[in-house]
């Protein structure tokens, strides 16, 4: 329990530092209203968590520690749905109608797809 512990919360750490790396940049690299950042790591990490399990179901690729520490420590500590929701409540609060409707949504579905891809690219190969 404890190595699994261990293994979360490195994992962690490292998602969550790639996670504040990329939407930093694009966020000073790029002005937008829209919450790009948070909506391009978590799509992104719906496909590694897709490709991950993906592997983890065809094969002995990956041991069980392995699963763990890329799936629910990096890819957990890298996307974040608490910055989602409180992104779009900002949206909300400013009565940007459109904005507050499209990322939420394209967040959900857009995330859910690239699971699927994920998981569909690793079946192929």
């Amino acid at each position: 329990m404890v190595k699994s512990l261990l293994l979360v919360g490195f994992g962690g750490f490292i998602g969550t530092v790639f996670r504040f790396s990329i939407s930093r940049y694009i966020q000073v690299t790029y002005f937008s209203v829209f919450p790009w950042g948070t909506f391009l790591v978590n799509i992104l990490g719906s496909l590694l968590i897709g490709i991950i399990f993906g592997l983890s179901e065809k094969g002995n690729f990956l041991t069980n520690e392995w699963r763990i520490f890329l799936t629910v420590g990096i890819c957990g500590g890298f996307t974040t749905f608490s910055s989602l929701a409180d992104e779009a409540f900002i949206l909300l609060q400013n009565k940007e109608w459109l904005r507050f409707t499209v990322y939420p949504t394209l967040s959900f579905f857009l995330g859910l797809s690239a699971v699927f891809i994920g998981r569909t690219l690793i079946k192929l190969f």
